[in-house]
């Protein structure tokens, strides 16, 4: 029986299936499958073709393959009397052959009913040749959202309180972790699955950070600035801007600081579904930043503007409206090229249908990869960690996987 069934986990474990079947492979490609009968006296044979995605074949003699080093296509497979056929198109070809000790140029063939690998040792992965069109339309077409944005606070609770009392949000999560000596707690507008939240992060005994020059601020979206800065205020909260309209524009806005000294920029707009709105980062070349989210991250220069008046350019990245989105907005100010990044503010995290290929994309385009792609222990995630062009901190979450569940 074959079962095809979307998964949180795209690792399969093919040994519980048949003793034959020991090795474990990793899935996150999207594919199409039939299911046709075919003959059941035949086993599996294993090889695994990657082009950043970490696609698996399941393969028989029967299998008939066209590679031209760039190119898969037409993969036929079988399995338990069920012919599997996948049809896959790549930009390049990673052979996994060390997962099978074969060398990445042959093929593993089946004589007997048997499995039997040609092989002269250990090959260690073949490097590829990326399509730079290609990456960046699937990074464009990629399912991406800002999920999260991670910083370091001193007092758990004291933050918690504030941002439930004075900003109006939700506490929707919290773990501790004792053995790792650090607490989370999750605050937003709405549930974690479809709106842009907090991760606070508590490590014991700290009780003070630096935030440095790099980080700006978030911002939060309100109907009346007025009457939310008068609550803040009520409640012993400090407000560092009062009410009133942005420097060269007519939006009124009002700054105010957390606890820790977290700036929040309070930004007067109608209802929105995503309040927590934005996340400002200092960078030092605003084309070069512009130029990297929109081909390794995949975001839309949704708007630009220059004061010179006051000798700053701020570009709003997204992947979507400013409205009904969380984005990032970058801000340039003249002739300042580096900035301190601290020790409080971590990171933002973003969710993608394949972190392998991201990982991928954003190495093309000048990003440095600091986790290599692949699961986290213990539990049905998969991520991958970079740094842009400035240093910024970005962790990628696969937000769905396709998976094959083989029972016999």
């Amino acid at each position: 029986m074959v079962r095809i069934l979307p998964m949180a986990s795209s690792t399969l474990n093919l040994a519980s299936l048949r003793p034959s079947l020991s090795s474990t492979l990793k899935c996150s490609a999207k594919f199409g499958a039939s299911v046709t009968p075919c003959n059941p006296n035949r086993r599996l044979a294993l090889f695994h073709l990657g082009c950043g995605l970490g696609e698996f074949c399941l393969c028989s003699e029967a299998v008939k393959c066209a590679v031209n080093g760039r190119t898969v296509i037409g993969l036929e497979h079988l399995f338990n009397g069920v012919r599997i056929s996948i049809s896959e198109r790549c930009n390049s070809v990673i052979p996994q052959a060390q997962l099978f000790g074969v060398r990445a140029s042959k093929f593993l063939r089946t004589e007997k009913n048997s499995i039997e690998a040609g092989s002269t040792g250990n090959a260690a992965q073949a490097s590829t040749s990326v399509n730079h069109e290609n990456i960046l339309e699937w990074a464009k077409k990629d399912k991406r959202r800002m999920l999260h944005v991670v910083y370091r606070v001193g007092d758990l609770d004291r933050t918690i309180k504030f941002y439930t009392e004075c900003l109006g949000m939700k506490l929707l999560r919290k773990r501790d972790i004792p053995e790792e000596r650090y607490t989370n707690a999750f605050l937003g507008y709405g549930p974690e699955d479809s709106h842009f939240v907090v991760e606070l992060t508590y490590n014991y005994g700290v009780d003070k950070y630096d935030i440095g020059t790099g980080f700006g601020h978030f911002g939060i979206a309100v109907e009346d600035v007025a009457k939310t800065v008068d609550l803040i205020k009520a409640k012993g909260g400090k407000v560092t801007r009062e009410p009133g309209p942005v420097k060269g524009g007519n939006t009124v806005i009002a700054f105010i600081e957390d606890p820790d000294g977290y700036k929040f920029e309070l930004l007067e707009r109608g209802l929105t579904p995503e309040p927590l709105c934005q996340v400002m980062l200092r960078v030092g070349d605003l084309d070069r930043s512009i130029s990297f989210y929109e081909k390794a991250f995949g975001m839309e220069l949704l708007r630009k503007r220059d004061n010179p008046e006051y000798k700053y350019t701020i570009a709003m990245m997204g992947y979507g409206p400013e409205d009904k989105n969380a984005v990032l907005e970058l801000t340039y100010n003249y002739g300042v090229t580096e900035y301190t990044k601290g020790n409080a503010y971590a990171q933002i995290a973003i969710g993608t249908d394949d972190v392998y290929k991201t990982a991928e994309a954003i190495k093309l385009y000048g990003g440095k990869i600091t986790r290599e792609p692949g699961p986290l222990p213990g539990i049905n995630t998969k991520i991958t960690a970079c740094l842009d062009p400035d240093g910024w901190k970005a962790v990628w979450h696969s937000s769905y996987f396709l998976g094959l569940v083989l029972q016999p």
